[in-house]
């Protein structure tokens, strides 16, 4: 089965062990809502950077390597590649965190301009917009055939 979070297994746990309401992801969300800050940005954290290292070396996991094909992300020109790379180091600089974007509802085009757009918000901005993003990707994996 395909882990829900990337390396957090902790979500999945804390779900478990509170009265489930009937909807999966609310109360996955629930208890993401729920976790300290520290437990929302290593949550954030976990997840890799869009076309980088993991995905260049292959240690992404089974899920998100699947989801980043699905943009095009392992089919990128140099051009391309450089600009996610330039945009990663940028927008790790500004909130310690990496970029986080649903990658099956967009293309690469979408992602840059994204990565762009959001590199003006605030760090609290970024890390709403991370999470509710994760919620989107969680949503998918969840929805799945699996």
């Amino acid at each position: 089965m395909t882990a829900l979070f990337e390396h957090s297994p902790w979500v999945e746990q804390r779900a478990d062990a509170a009265p489930a309401s009937g909807d999966r992801h609310a109360d996955l969300m629930a208890v993401v809502r729920a976790a300290t800050a520290e437990e929302q940005l290593a949550l954030i954290r976990a997840h890799p950077e869009l076309a980088g290292k993991a995905a260049v070396d292959r240690t992404l996991t089974e899920a998100s390597a699947a989801e980043q094909a699905s943009a095009g992300l392992d089919r990128l020109t140099e051009k391309e590649f450089a600009r996610f790379h330039q945009l990663n180091a940028a927008y790790r600089a500004r909130f310690d965190f990496p970029f986080i974007i649903c990658v099956r509802l967009t293309d690469k085009a979408g992602i840059l301009a994204a990565m762009e757009r959001r590199l003006a918000n605030t760090r609290e901005e970024e890390i709403a917009k991370a999470i509710e993003q994760i919620g989107e990707i969680v949503r998918l994996r969840l929805e799945a055939p699996q």
